[in-house]
C-alpha cells in the first residue's frame, strides 16, 4: 500500500521516484469512464485525472479548487495564494482545450450544486485522502505500473496524485523536449534549484 497522501507534503523537494507516460495517463482516464459508478462519478474523475495531469496540481490544490476558480472562456484556471503550498503570489493557469473540454461537460451535468469543484457523494468537497484512494483504484484497475526512478517498474499501489505531478515533468522533458525551466514554470517552483533537485534525473543522457 502508498503511504499517507499527505507525505507528499514532507516528500515535495525530494528527488521525483514515481511518474507515469502519456499512453498511462490515458488508460486511467479510460478507466474511470468503464467504472462501475454512476455517471457523474466517471465525468468527475476523468476530469480529475484530466486536471491533475494537465495543470500539475498538487493533490491539496485541487482539493481547494472552488467552481469560481475556473475561467473556461479563457481557459484558465486561477490558484488563490491561500491554496498553493508556502502561499506563493496568485497563479493563473493556461488549460488545454481537451481539458476545458471535459470541465465543461463535467459542470454541466454535475450532480450538486456546490461551491467546491468536487464534491463527493457523501460530502460537499474532495479530501487529499479520497483523493489519494480513488487515484490508487483507479491506476490498480487500469493496470498502470508506474516508471521509477533508477529504470525500474512498480506497482498499481505507488500511484499516488504527486506521481502525476511528476508525469508533467517527465511530458515536458522526455515528450515535448522541454528544459528544466518550462517544468520549473508549470509546477510554479519558486526557484531553480528545487526543479533540479526533483527533475534533473529525468533529462535524458
Amino acid at each position: 500500500m502508498p503511504s499517507n497522501p499527505d507525505v507528499e507534503h514532507s516528500d515535495e523537494f525530494s528527488r521525483a521516484r514515481t511518474w507515469l507516460k502519456p499512453n498511462q495517463i490515458e488508460r486511467l482516464r479510460d478507466v474511470c469512464l468503464s467504472e462501475v459508478v454512476a455517471p457523474y462519478l466517471q465525468d468527475r474523475n476523468e476530469v480529475i485525472v484530466a486536471l491533475l495531469y494537465d495543470a500539475g496540481l498538487r493533490a491539496g490544490e485541487l482539493c481547494a479548487l472552488e467552481v469560481n476558480y475556473l475561467d473556461l472562456e479563457n481557459g484558465t484556471v486561477y490558484l488563490p495564494s491561500a491554496i498553493q503550498k508556502g502561499s506563493p503570489p496568485p497563479a493563473t493557469l493556461e488549460l488545454k482545450p481537451e481539458t476545458v473540454r471535459l470541465l465543461r461537460r463535467y459542470l454541466r451535468d454535475r450532480w450538486k450544486n456546490t461551491t467546491a469543484l468536487f464534491p463527493t457523494r457523501s460530502s460537499d468537497r474532495i479530501t487529499t485522502r479520497s483523493l489519494q484512494r480513488l487515484i490508487e483504484k483507479l491506476a490498480v484497475e487500469a493496470n498502470v505500473r508506474p516508471l521509477l526512478a533508477g529504470g525500474g517498474i512498480g506497482e498499481p499501489t505507488d500511484v499516488t496524485p504527486h506521481t502525476l505531478r511528476h508525469s508533467v515533468a517527465y511530458r515536458i522533458i522526455q515528450i515535448d523536449g522541454g528544459r528544466l525551466e518550462d517544468v520549473q514554470l508549470r509546477l510554479r517552483h519558486a526557484n531553480r534549484q528545487t526543479t533540479d533537485q526533483i527533475y534533473s534525473h529525468l533529462i535524458p543522457r
